[in-house]
């Protein structure tokens, strides 16, 4: 394992929960895609796998590599708080292990981090598409008991993005630091709208970065019982919330959702 302070520039937060092989991968792209815009990785191993797997090629990583492990599996949100704390790099980002990387693309990270920096931005996201390039549902409107079933039962596709997927996310420090992060109540699922709201409550705004990744939802709430009801959990507490109760009467304001 690497260590180095922070500095300038951005860290990247990659929580495994298993997946040794997607981010061996994951980190390799990191560093022949974005080796000059990462100053630090931070590894979260949810469950216990070999350090060896993440093993450094042989002239180093360009970044320095933090590798924590958990005594016992937290969720999305509190793994990437922990990993995040106290960070004094510029940007920070969200980074899911699944995550694939076109080197036909650049470096994504710059380019996230550079419309990061625009003035009033709180997140900057890529366009994500699956293996054949088409683009996934990672932005949405808000998520109403109306609109959740429209969608799935009608297919009706978002007007406007309210909130982002967080499965790569650039945020500039001191807005991730402001919101404090992603509210742990979530365990899984509903943490990126949460976040997403209350960075625009905040008075950021959303920013769209015109280069793509590659992410294809596993949608495993429509095949497992038990991420079934994280995720009806997870949409209780977000429709109990005050960011979703303030952001609900902001879009009725702005004739956005009905009265």
């Amino acid at each position: 394992m690497n260590s180095a302070p922070a500095g300038d520039g951005l860290v990247v937060s990659i929580v495994s929960h298993g997946h040794a092989p997607q981010v061996a991968a994951l980190l390799c792209q990191l560093a022949d895609c974005c080796g000059a815009s990462v100053a630090r990785v931070v590894l979260t191993l949810n469950v216990p796998e070999p350090e060896a797997a993440f093993a450094a090629p042989p002239g180093g990583w360009p970044f320095a590599l933090q590798i924590t492990r958990n005594a016992a599996a937290l969720g999305f949100g509190a793994n990437h708080n922990r990993a995040l704390a106290g960070a004094s790099e510029r940007f920070v980002c969200v980074l899911n292990p699944d995550v694939v990387l076109l080197p036909a693309e650049g470096d994504v990270m710059a380019a996230l981090c550079q419309a990061a920096a625009g003035a009033g931005v709180g997140i900057a996201y890529p366009v994500q598409v699956d293996a054949a390039g088409v683009e996934q549902d990672s932005r949405r409107e808000l998520t109403t008991p109306l609109s959740l079933l429209q969608r799935r039962l009608l297919g009706r596709k978002p007007r406007r993005c309210d909130w982002v997927n967080a499965a790569c996310v650039v945020l500039p420090a001191p807005v991730w630091h402001a919101v404090a992060g992603f509210d742990e109540s979530f365990f899984m699922y509903c943490e990126d709208v949460d976040l997403s709201l209350r960075v625009q409550l905040g008075g950021w705004k959303l920013a769209a970065t015109p280069v793509r990744i590659v992410h294809a939802g596993q949608r495993a709430s429509g095949r497992q019982w038990q991420h079934f009801k994280w995720h009806v959990r997870s949409l209780w507490t977000l429709w109990q919330s005050p960011a979703y109760a303030k952001s609900l009467r902001r879009l009725r304001h702005q004739g956005h959702i009905a009265p």
